[in-house]
């Protein structure tokens, strides 16, 4: 068999082990994808696609249709988790732990303009991308994909060659063709965890704007990791000025788990506490700090 004959059989064989767990929803305003998380009722999706006050209906892969009820949305990652009474094919594993590669070969399924279970096939474009959304928050650390992504993709699973999902299709550019973004697994597992246990995301306050970025070849060699968080300011009064960060400090770990994006961080904060340990770089030196964040109530 040829190499291309391969390729196409290999896909086959995924879309058929993956597109079951892919199921459809529909509200008033519009329609999305999800994924199955578990096969005792619970599906990822988005927020955007999630938050209806007309309720949700659930489409399944053998054209049932239920409904859905939303256990808990997170507008800062746009994802949510929501129920269904019923029992539910075999979820996608998601892919957290594994780094993807630009020019990585991923599958996009979802339910496009109501074309339910539609798959496009691409590569992962870049990495670490930011994203404004309409109510001008800011996704970041998102996966960017040429796979076709349409109005009714969001939700969807965005699928590696393994089958499993390496991220949550989130958005797309009206504008451009062929570009699409996802949250990617790693953010999305924790935020599922943390929505079906308390149905919200309380984001603990440190009191400092950041950003995720690429660290230049001599920081990178010094670091042992080629992105980091940089501090770009630090307010006055708050645990972050308490325990002695400043503007320009490089974040480098927490709690001893590497952090390359604010999400990373921020996934340190709500399932760590009450202190926290930084890893940092202070104009070239290795510094290490213990800063103990507030609820946002405290801080008020």
């Amino acid at each position: 068999m040829s190499l291309l004959g391969q390729l196409s059989q290999d896909l086959a064989s995924l879309v058929a082990r993956a597109a079951p767990a892919v199921v459809g929803l529909t509200h008033r305003r519009g329609q999305g994808s999800g994924v199955v998380l578990a096969e005792d009722g619970y599906i990822l999706t988005n927020s955007h696609v999630a938050r209806s006050p007309a309720g949700l209906r659930v489409r399944l892969s053998d054209a049932n249709t239920l409904p859905g009820r939303l256990l808990g949305a997170d507008d800062r990652t746009d994802l949510a988790v929501v129920r269904v009474e019923a029992r539910l094919p075999a979820p996608l594993a998601l892919a957290e732990a594994d780094p993807l590669s630009v020019g990585q070969l991923v599958v996009a399924i979802g339910n496009p303009l109501g074309f339910e279970r539609s798959v496009s096939l691409g590569v992962v474009s870049a990495l670490f991308r930011s994203l404004p959304t309409n109510e001008g928050g800011l996704l970041e650390g998102l996966i960017q994909t040429d796979a076709a992504v349409n109005p009714g993709n969001s939700g969807g699973p965005l699928v590696d060659a393994e089958g499993r999902v390496v991220g949550i299709t989130t958005a797309m550019l009206a504008y451009a063709s062929g570009i699409g973004f996802a949250v990617p697994a790693s953010t999305a597992s924790w935020v599922a965890a943390v929505l079906i246990q308390k149905g919200e995301i309380r984001r603990p306050f440190l009191g400092i704007t950041a950003r995720g970025e690429d660290l230049g070849p001599e920081l990178a060699a010094q670091a042992g990791q080629p992105r980091a968080v940089r501090v770009l300011g630090v307010g006055s009064g708050t645990p972050a000025e308490e325990s002695g960060l400043l503007a320009d400090d490089v974040l480098l770990a927490a709690n001893g788990r590497r952090v390359a994006t604010v999400d990373d961080l921020q996934r340190v904060l709500v399932l760590s506490g009450p202190d926290v340990r930084l890893e940092l770089k202070r104009r070239g030196e290795d510094r290490q700090l213990v800063v103990r964040p507030v609820s946002r109530s405290q801080a008020a």
